[in-house]
């Protein structure tokens, strides 16, 4: 059974983007396989996904935020800078709806995403730098991310900054720490190991099914502007992310980074983390009360649904670029 089990777990951490993909598709043209996935229900999932990150944190790892202070704050200014910048700008830049700007503000002002730290393993970057980025960015995230928000999204948007600060806490620091307080009193055992083992693909289950909850919550929006409004939203969420690589990396040349080191910040800074956003605007713009009175606040979540979807491709598309760099490096020597 366990051999099955790792065999499922596997895959699905292997092809996270093409489930990821699959799962709003469904929803799109069944929208009741996920229907159930809002609210509560969403933020308790995005709370497991932290949880399985907390679980692979050990003391070594915090650590080598105290070792490499200087990289890490270097990490964290620029991942709460360019992001947050670079979507406000593009909203001016595309003239968006005031909601859909708000959606692609709230994935800038988001934290590095839990699997920066396997993209970076894949593109032979320094992972324990982005085991500490990603640490630094999401426990400064309960602050960071409602100021940012409140200072860059539309004026005529009521932004919950406190609602969002208390959820961040509850659905995020808490289930991390759990998680790592696991892994320092319970790491030594068999089966934990084993548990730890399976923790990347509960995370992408984890992903599936908040995209398949979000899609059902956009669906009508999509069914409404066709796919103008699809294609719109993807421009500005590959320029978002394709900025992020690009300044990223440019930040680690500024500061003459090694090979490793740039690979990291580009992926860092690139690859936000989209589920909270997702949750966070189906929470506190989308939700039921807000939508009865301005029906167009569901916008706000397809920026996220769809960074959701797309940081993960272009991730892993970027890491498997830099491994095949280095081969044809190897290979001319």
């Amino acid at each position: 059974m366990s051999k099955i089990i790792r065999a499922v777990s596997h895959t699905l951490s292997a092809y996270a983007s093409p489930f990821v993909i699959a799962s709003a598709i469904v929803a799109f043209f069944v929208p009741v396989a996920f229907g159930w996935v809002h609210g509560n229900v969403s933020s308790v999932i995005l709370g497991v996904i932290m949880l399985s990150m907390g679980l692979t944190l050990s003391v070594q790892d915090f650590k080598i935020l105290f070792k490499r202070p200087l990289d890490i704050l270097l990490g964290a200014v620029a991942q709460y800078t360019i992001m947050p910048l670079v979507a406000f700008t593009l909203t001016k830049i595309f003239g968006l709806d005031p909601y859909l700007a708000v959606g692609i503000v709230l994935v800038g002002c988001c934290p590095g995403g839990v699997s920066s730290n396997i993209m970076s393993f894949l593109a032979k970057g320094d992972v324990a730098y982005s085991v500490g980025m990603t640490t630094v960015s999401t426990l400064l995230a309960p602050i960071m991310t409602p100021l940012l928000v409140l200072w860059l999204a539309d004026t005529s948007i009521n932004v919950n900054a406190l609602g969002m600060f208390l959820n961040i806490l509850y659905v995020t620091i808490l289930p991390v720490t759990i998680g790592f307080l696991l892994n320092v009193f319970l790491g030594h055992r068999a089966v934990f190991k084993e548990i730890q083992a399976n923790m990347p693909a509960v995370g992408v289950i984890g992903l599936m099914l908040i995209v398949g909850g979000v899609m059902v919550t956009v669906h009508p929006q999509l069914v409404l502007n066709g796919v103008g409004l699809l294609f719109l939203v993807l421009a500005v969420v590959f320029c978002h992310n394709a900025l992020g690589y690009v300044l990223g990396y440019s930040v680690g040349r500024l500061f003459k980074f090694n090979t490793a080191k740039k690979r990291t910040i580009a992926i860092e800074v690139g690859v936000q983390n989209a589920g909270m956003a997702t949750v966070l605007a189906a929470g506190f713009f989308a939700n039921p009360e807000n939508l009865a009175v301005h029906p167009e606040a569901a916008l706000c979540v397809v920026p996220c649904a769809l960074s959701c979807i797309y940081h993960s491709i272009s991730g892993t598309i970027l890491a498997n670029i830099f491994a095949w760099l280095d081969g044809r490096k190897a290979t001319a020597k």
